[in-house]
Formats: structure tokens, C-alpha cells, sequence
């Protein structure tokens, strides 16, 4: 009975795949570099995701009086291990670890700075050269570099995530739209997408720092009014040479709603083009933000930022490990996202794939 049912079960996960997807993946694992590139990047990325977890002012875990407390997920005030203030416990306060290391332990994290703590007692003026504790040094405001780093990465690689997949819905729905119908309708939109990418979006963005403080969703809903217009064009150009097909005329001629001729007929063959521009647009997202960052217009004072740490480097030249780190950081990104991109354009290649 269940090897019946493994049987089954392993006929019905091989549906799944049509042969063409399987070469497709097969074509990508041949492609060495852009393979690796992607786990080496998903490493990354999974390690940001758990900056907090990584690099924090406050402790992992607390032992006192036979409880358990986790000071990341939920704030303790002071009083509660035999202090006097009613406000949270600042753990890095040599007091409040006496007291619950008198009758406990503390687990702390791997780098004991948050990206906005500042280091009191530096061996030197920020920032400072890197040493045991702070192993890439200090910024200019005394703030430890790994921990912006991993907070930075992260919402680099989250801004770009989101903006090249909303570009991609909505530049995919328009390009649909444009080439499926043409006519007029593609005309008028394609006028307009002229006027509509001959507009400044730095401008733009200086103006927008002048009257309120950029953020993420500000820099994201700003920046999404011109990023779509990158996927019209492929899209569009895939639906005007298929809505001439045969299989499209067949469709039509039974009676097929637009609809459904747009969804299941066309629209597949058109993400493949899609999906080889995207690892592309990923990296342009984010070197977006960091040049944004850079200039002093992206995200707010403080936040944490690739950006922000390639312009403390050109402030401070006599702190050669502020630019260096950022330079290769951005380096390592982008060249992995550049190989990724490569070797999803290689499995889509329809020479390769249709052989």
C-alpha cells in the first residue's frame, strides 16, 4: 500500500514538471557560475534576514531566577532583574549584567551592536580601525560597520525584491494589453510611455526631499512610477508577433474569451522573456537605492545603508575601510546577481532548450 502510494505520489510530482522546464533547470545547474552565484546569494540574504538575531545591543537569551526571558522579542523593564527603573533594561549597562549574573546567564549575540548603537569606549576618535570588537571598524558617528552591513544588505536586497516584482505585474499587464490589441491602443500607450520616460526622476526625487523625508515606501512608489516601463517593451513585442499564430487564431476562432487566449496562450511565452530580464532589473534596483543613498536623497538619516557607507568613506579618506567594504560589498552583490541573470538567460534560450 505505500509503495503504491510513494508510486503515485512520485508519477504525480513528475507531471509537474513538463520537459521543457526540466531542461531548463538542468540547462541552469550547467551553467556553474550562475548556480553557485544564486546559493551564495541566498546564503547571504538568508543570514540578513536574521540581522537581529546576528547583530544586537540586546542579549539572545537571560536566565534569572530560574526564568526564561528574550530580551529581541519582548522589552523588559529594568526592575524586573532587581533594578530601580521602571524604563527598559539597557543590557549593555555593566550594572544591569551584574545583577543577572548573580543569579543567571546571559547568551548574547554574535555581534553585540545594533546598526544605530553607538560605542562609547572606542580605543580611538570615529571612526575607528577595525580590532576584536568591532571586526570592520567604526563609522564617522562610532556605529559598527558589520552591523550596518547586515542590516544594510537586507534592506537593499528587499527594495530591489519588491520593486522589480511590482515593475514586472505591472509591466507585464501593460505590455499584454499594448501588444495583444494593438491599434490604436497601442499607439496612444506607447506615446505616452515616450512623454512618461522623458520625465527627470532625480529631479523628482530632490523635489520630494525637499518638501517631506523619503522613506521606503516614498522612494519605492516614486521610483515604480518609471521602473515598470522596462518590461512593457519585451512583453509587448511578444505579444504582437503571437497573436498572429495559428494556435491563437484556432483559439479565437472556437470562441475563446481574450481573456483566457491572453492567460493561457500567450502570457506563458512572454514571461519567458520576463524572467531573463528580471535578475537584471533586480540589480538595477538596488543600485538605485544605494546611489540614492549615496547622495543623501534615499532613506532617512541613520538608516542603515550600503549607500550611506560609500559616502562616509569618501567623507573620511583617512578611514580607507569605510569605502573599501562598501565598494566590495556592492561588488559581490551585483556580481552575483549579474551571473544569476546570465545563467537564467542561458536556460531560457530557446536554442538550447528546444534541442
Amino acid at each position: 500500500m505505500q509503495g503504491s502510494l510513494a508510486n503515485n505520489h512520485s508519477r504525480f510530482m513528475g507531471m509537474q514538471i513538463s520537459p521543457l522546464t526540466r531542461r531548463r533547470i538542468d540547462s541552469f545547474r550547467a551553467h556553474r557560475i550562475g548556480y553557485w552565484s544564486m546559493w551564495v546569494f541566498l546564503v547571504l540574504f538568508g543570514i540578513s534576514l536574521f540581522s537581529e538575531f546576528i547583530a544586537n545591543d540586546k542579549p539572545l537569551l537571560i536566565r534569572f531566577n530560574d526564568n526564561f526571558y528574550f530580551p529581541i522579542i519582548q522589552s523588559y523593564p529594568e526592575t524586573e532583574f532587581g533594578g530601580i527603573f521602571e524604563a527598559e533594561a539597557d543590557y549593555k549597562d555593566p550594572y544591569v549584567q551584574e545583577l543577572i549574573q548573580q543569579d543567571g546567564w546571559i547568551v548574547w549575540t554574535v555581534v553585540r551592536f545594533d546598526h544605530q548603537t553607538v560605542a562609547w569606549n572606542l580605543p580611538s576618535p570615529a571612526p575607528s580601525s577595525p580590532d576584536w570588537e568591532h571586526w570592520l571598524g567604526t563609522d564617522d558617528q562610532a556605529r559598527d560597520v558589520v552591523a550596518r552591513l547586515l542590516y544594510g544588505f537586507r534592506i537593499s536586497v528587499l527594495f530591489g525584491f519588491t520593486l522589480t516584482v511590482i515593475s514586472a505585474i505591472i509591466g507585464v499587464a501593460a505590455g499584454a494589453v499594448q501588444g495583444f490589441f494593438g491599434g490604436w491602443l497601442d499607439l496612444l500607450f506607447q506615446r505616452f510611455i515616450e512623454v512618461w520616460s522623458g520625465l527627470p526622476t532625480l529631479y523628482l526625487l530632490i523635489i520630494l526631499a525637499s518638501i517631506v523625508e523619503p522613506n521606503f515606501w516614498w522612494l519605492l512608489g516614486l521610483l515604480l512610477l518609471f521602473s515598470w516601463m522596462g518590461f512593457v517593451g519585451v512583453v509587448r513585442a511578444e505579444f504582437l508577433r503571437a497573436r498572429n499564430f495559428d494556435y491563437v487564431r484556432a483559439a479565437r476562432a472556437l470562441g475563446a474569451k481574450n481573456s483566457r487566449i491572453i492567460f493561457q496562450h500567450v502570457l506563458p511565452n512572454a514571461m519567458v522573456a520576463t524572467m531573463t530580464f528580471m535578475p537584471f532589473t533586480l540589480a538595477g534596483s538596488v543600485t538605485v537605492l544605494t546611489s540614492l543613498d549615496f547622495l543623501g536623497i534615499g532613506l532617512p538619516p541613520g538608516s542603515a545603508s550600503l549607500g550611506e557607507l560609500l559616502a562616509q568613506g569618501k567623507a573620511n579618506l583617512q578611514a580607507p575601510w569605510l569605502g573599501l567594504t562598501g565598494f566590495f560589498v556592492i561588488l559581490i552583490m551585483l556580481s552575483l546577481l549579474m551571473f544569476i541573470g546570465d545563467a537564467v538567460r542561458a536556460a531560457f534560450d530557446p536554442r538550447k532548450t528546444e534541442q
